[in-house]
């Protein structure tokens, strides 16, 4: 089972809105709208697909990195690896 499975519908709403805002930024660039105000939507569909991000990343170390952790090992070791890398592609991003 996935660790966001509980929040699947909050972050299902938030991926339609971020896939919302993505489309209003294509008819604005098709419509020659002012630059620094596709530039303005362009941050809020960031912010919004950043936002689902955490969620899933917060979702991801509350259960299976936690889970993983329990048992110790290889296995324990191999999430947190993913978590981290996950983290700095994030960061990165």
């Amino acid at each position: 089972m996935v660790g966001y499975i509980d929040n699947k519908e909050q972050i299902l709403k938030r991926l339609r809105r971020a896939e919302g805002q993505v489309r209003g930024i294509h008819r604005m660039v098709e419509e020659d709208t002012y630059c620094i105000d596709v530039l303005t939507q362009v941050s809020a569909a960031t912010k919004a697909l950043e936002t689902v991000a955490l969620a899933l990343l917060d979702d991801h170390l509350t259960h299976c990195v936690a889970e993983a952790s329990a048992q110790g090992g290889p296995v324990a070791d191999e999430k947190i690896r993913e978590a981290s890398a996950a983290i700095a592609r994030l960061v990165r991003s």
